[in-house]
């Protein structure tokens, strides 16, 4: 099939190499592309830069939320369901591609997209471009140049198809959904499905540390975010007890009684994840810290404590056995 100049955008052509089918998917913002990409230099041998097929996992990238490179939306514009097309797109286009598969790439050995450039200053963050830690990409950065891309457009939803990812919620979206996951949540802990509700919380703290990121630390907006994450991470962890995950549970517990030490909740949650790994000294001076901090929570302090001392006495009784049993074990 011939060539052709796509939408009259300069600087890219097209060429079809397996028709789709149906009409031209009507796009909105929050729309979701899903397909598939190769990524070819515009040389002789048509060296491939990237694959997603060979990385595994399909791309998705959602309709107006700036994604880096901006002609992909464009030319996934131009497609119907089931189409594979190639596209020649001159170096104009092509700029920031080299950043782009540095995420990619990274996303799909399972690192994080953005290691090495989280906590830095602008200038920082220019600096930490010169080497994008891939060979090929450093030479794209230093040579920017046409590149071709072949596209498999899968399927293409509406913004309400599809469980919205938290980065491409909108601030009143991400407000609306925390409630609604931390009821989900709660009706989650009832069926004692503790994995799936501990899951839950998580998305809502997420959706509301993203908020307070936007927030001056301390200042009212940033407090009142705070003060509906602080139930969230109380019920994540009381989820990670049932799970036996204690040592989530003390790290969490712990982040959170740095800003907030006077939460009794929280310290009696550490404690008990402090007795599950036998941490006496600590797990007594939490359930203590407690019953100082909430009166209202003695009873319930002092029936952990006699479990606790109950539990220490048995586990010394069977140490001191094993001891005893090595010890004669060595002199036979």
């Amino acid at each position: 099939m011939e060539e052709t100049y796509l939408l009259n955008v300069e600087g890219v052509k097209k060429k079809i190499l397996h028709g789709g089918r149906g009409e031209l998917p009507k796009l909105q913002d929050g729309s979701k592309f899903t397909f598939h990409f190769q990524t070819l230099k515009d040389d002789f041998e048509r060296t491939v830069i990237d694959d997603s097929r060979e990385a595994g996992m399909p791309m998705e990238i959602i309709v107006g939320k700036m994604f880096k490179l901006e002609i992909w939306e464009t030319l996934l514009s131009s497609m119907r369901i089931g189409e594979v097309a190639e596209f020649w797109c001159d170096t104009i286009h092509t700029g920031m591609y080299a950043l782009v598969s540095r995420g990619m790439r990274r996303i799909a050995e399972g690192r994080d997209p953005l290691e090495g450039q989280k906590h830095r200053c602008g200038m920082g963050n220019m600096f930490d471009y010169h080497s994008t830690g891939y060979d090929d990409l450093d030479e794209l950065q230093r040579t920017p140049q046409p590149l071709i891309f072949i596209m498999e457009l899968f399927r293409v939803e509406d913004p309400s198809a599809y469980k919205r990812d938290t980065w491409a919620m909108s601030k009143e979206e991400k407000l609306a959904a925390v409630p609604v996951l931390h009821s989900e949540g709660n009706r989650l802990v009832l069926r004692r499905e503790f994995a799936q509700a501990a899951a839950k919380y998580q998305e809502a703290v997420i959706c509301l540390r993203n908020l307070q990121a936007k927030e001056k630390p301390w200042e009212d907006g940033w407090l009142k975010l705070e003060s509906l994450v602080t139930p969230l991470v109380l019920n994540y962890c009381q989820c990670q007890l049932e799970l036996g995950e204690y040592y989530e549970v003390l790290e969490h517990t712990t982040e959170l009684l740095q800003k907030h030490n006077d939460n009794a909740k929280a310290y009696f949650k550490r404690a008990k994840a402090h007795a599950a790994v036998w941490n006496e000294r600590e797990a007594r001076e939490d359930f203590q810290r407690v019953a100082h901090l909430d009166p209202s929570m003695a009873a319930a302090v002092k029936k952990e404590l006699k479990q606790l001392g109950e539990r220490m006495r048995k586990k010394h009784v069977e140490d001191r056995k094993r001891y005893q049993g090595l010890f004669q074990s060595s002199q036979g």
